[in-house]
């Protein structure tokens, strides 16, 4: 009986007014059922578990005190915003997160009134925060006193834009509710001086036994607020400040609460109440437990952070016998700096999702996790370069945009031996429109002294990364989020100074021998399909459809996308009677269009030639092949535009 009163608390919730109505006897029982809610979706789609089963309570707090959306809720990266969409809603809708068509495991303008913002990228909450405070109060309506929440995590904060933002904000000095999220976790355990300090952060007892006398002597008062008020908090401020050897948010111009205990909804009511009614901005420390209530992921948090499907039982995730481009890459630096003692390796909160664990545990000293700080951490690895070491910086392509200009600046122009790899290059499944790595080919392409790799297997990407590490140069290598393909022998090939530039010929006998023969014996019309590594799998299927149908197909792998021996492709292209480039990246300023258009400027005999990629818009959550089909970058169609060349 009590399970399934339970439940029907969460069916009643449509708003964050039923929220706000519920009594507070009952918040308790909401918060267990939207636990077991997050865990039961989760368990069958994946997503983020940990962060999400650790602001419950608090997401709960907040909307009880506030009034979204006539407030605004921003939730930074927002991977923890299960609740707040449970809250808001969109507990019907809730068993399709993640999935094709179904809800976004991020806040989405294009969801609910309730998501100010469409987020996914660490760090951004605060200044978004608070440009949308100060243009509700440009707008100068005194009727509407609209507050702005933003939640922001401990390992957050490692990002600098978090820290210019808190500047501004203490600037302005306008009432920006920041709530400090403290599980000292961001994917992985946070580092560095700035989470040793958040975690030392304690307002000691004799600055809450003076405050309480304060406060309580001053609500004696009548109209305080409007006469003393500036007085007093110059003397909490400066209270806390000799009772407080650490006080970086105060001196950054916010009142500063806590730590509390993030889950104790009823204090944090209180707290939240009293935050809400100050004229300046103020942080409210809150401490979580990252995957409360669920203990696999309270015993290992960094591990279901973001996790595939899982069995609730036990938390144990389905295992494939494939491997991983990430597991290969994670293996293969090990050995290599085994071998040369000035490889080290740098990500940015990151370590585990890149495959860097196993080089963290081998070679401490020569690790270095920087935090959520993509810029610091390519600037960083450009001093190591300078310094003689050879690092290798290991980030996801989506957050290496955050860093173009450290690339161009400090990598690039000084011509810094640095080795970038950009994992889940490509397509992303899962996390939608803000995590999908298909525009670093447009951005680094046209960077001078930047070489770009695209290893298509397992023997492949060893042979680049060897190579890069020994090159000399600025080199990025970039590999989609999946497994690796059957190993062909072509891919074995090591980079000498003889093929630099070029990429692999792989003929259609090497994965489809008695049809090919059959072909080539008679003659048979021919195409030539010319990929990024990432998509090797399906140019293989689509040589495979154009074998179907008698027409002998190769595949030309990209190892290099820069430089690119366009001689010696035109060499190879004319030889066919129709070429079809596919790109796992978008069209425009992509590789795809800079090479044909090299290879038309250096004779008339290059066949006619089409361009599969990914035209000009974001891609939502889904599958791999659900992402690669609403983009059109499919097997069959691949076929079809080298069936139509050659019929035309």
């Amino acid at each position: 009986m009590g399970t399934e009163k339970t439940r029907t608390i969460l069916s009643h919730i449509h708003s964050p007014a039923d929220v706000r109505a519920l009594g507070s006897e009952k918040i308790p029982a909401l918060a267990s059922e939207i636990r077991r809610k997050i865990i039961e979706v989760v368990g069958k789609n994946g997503g983020h578990l940990a962060g999400n089963l650790g602001v419950v309570e608090l997401t709960i707090a907040i909307h009880r005190v506030f009034e979204s959306p006539r407030d605004a809720i921003v939730f930074d990266v927002s991977h923890q915003c299960y609740t707040h969409k449970l809250l808001t809603g969109r507990a019907d809708s809730f068993d399709t997160i993640r999935r094709h068509n179904g809800i976004s495991g991020f806040t989405r303008r294009n969801e609910s009134e309730h998501d100010f913002f469409d987020n996914g990228h660490a760090s951004t909450s605060i200044s978004q925060g608070l440009g949308l405070l100060t243009a509700w109060e440009l707008e100068k309506n005194a009727n509407e006193k609209r507050k702005v929440v933003v939640v922001i995590g401990d390992g957050a904060l490692t990002g600098g834009m978090a820290f210019e933002a808190l500047s501004h904000a203490g600037q302005l000095c306008k009432n920006l509710i920041v709530v400090l999220n403290d599980n000292q976790m961001s994917i992985s355990e946070n580092t560095g001086a700035l989470s040793r300090y958040i975690s030392a952060l304690t307002v000691s007892s004799p600055y809450q036994r003076f405050r309480r006398a304060v406060d309580g002597i001053v609500e004696k008062i009548p109209n305080s607020k409007h006469h003393i008020g500036k007085i007093i908090a110059r003397i909490k401020r400066a209270a806390k400040g000799a009772l407080l050897s650490e006080n970086l948010f105060t001196d950054l111009g916010f009142e500063y609460f806590g730590p509390f205990d993030g889950h104790d909804e009823k204090n944090l009511e209180r707290i939240l109440r009293k935050a809400r009614e100050l004229s300046s901005p103020v942080v409210v420390h809150v401490r979580t437990k990252k995957g409360k209530g669920y203990s696999p992921a309270e015993d290992d948090p960094a591990h279901y952070h973001g996790i595939g499907p899982f069995l609730i039982s036990g938390g144990d995730v389905e295992k494939f016998d494939s491997t991983s481009f990430t597991e290969v890459f994670s293996r293969e630096i090990v050995l290599l700096a085994e071998k040369n003692p000035k490889i080290c390796a740098i990500t940015a909160a990151m370590g585990k999702g890149t495959g860097l664990d196993s080089f963290r545990r081998r070679f401490p000293e020569r690790f270095f996790d920087v935090g959520i700080a993509e810029e610091h951490a390519v600037t960083f690895s450009a001093g190591l370069s300078a310094g003689g070491m050879i690092p290798v910086v290991a980030i996801y392509s989506t957050f290496m945009q955050r860093a173009v200009d450290q690339i161009i600046h400090d990598i690039a122009l000084p011509r810094f031996p640095c080795v970038i790899v950009l994992d889940r290059a490509g397509v992303v499944p899962g996390d939608g429109e803000t995590h999908q790595g298909l525009f670093d080919i447009a951005l680094f392409l046209p960077v001078p002294f930047v070489t770009m790799l695209s290893p298509a297997s397992a023997s492949d990407l060893r042979e680049c990364l060897s190579w890069a590490t020994k090159s000399g140069k600025p080199v990025l290598i970039r590999w989609p989020k999946s497994s690796c393909p059957s190993e062909l022998l072509p891919f074995s090939s090591p980079i000498t100074d003889e093929n630099v530039a070029r990429g692999i010929l792989v003929k259609g006998s090497e994965f489809e021998s008695l049809l090919y023969s059959e072909l080539e014996e008679s003659n048979a019309r021919s195409a030539l399909i010319i990929t990024t590594g990432g998509l090797f799998c399906e140019a293989m299927q689509s040589a495979r459809i154009l074998m179907q149908r008698k027409i002998r197909a190769d595949i030309f792998s990209l190892r290099f996308i820069k430089p690119l021996d366009v001689s010696h492709l035109y060499s190879i292209a004319k030889q066919y009677d129709a070429v079809v480039f596919c790109e796992d990246g978008v069209q425009i300023g992509g590789i795809s269009m800079y090479a044909l258009s090299k290879l038309r400027d250096i004779g008339n005999d290059v066949p006619r030639a089409q361009i599969v990629a990914f035209p000009d818009r974001f891609f939502s959550q889904g599958s791999r092949d659900e992402i690669l089909s609403d983009a059109l970058v499919l097997p069959k169609r691949i076929a079809d535009e080298a069936e139509k060349i050659i019929q035309s």
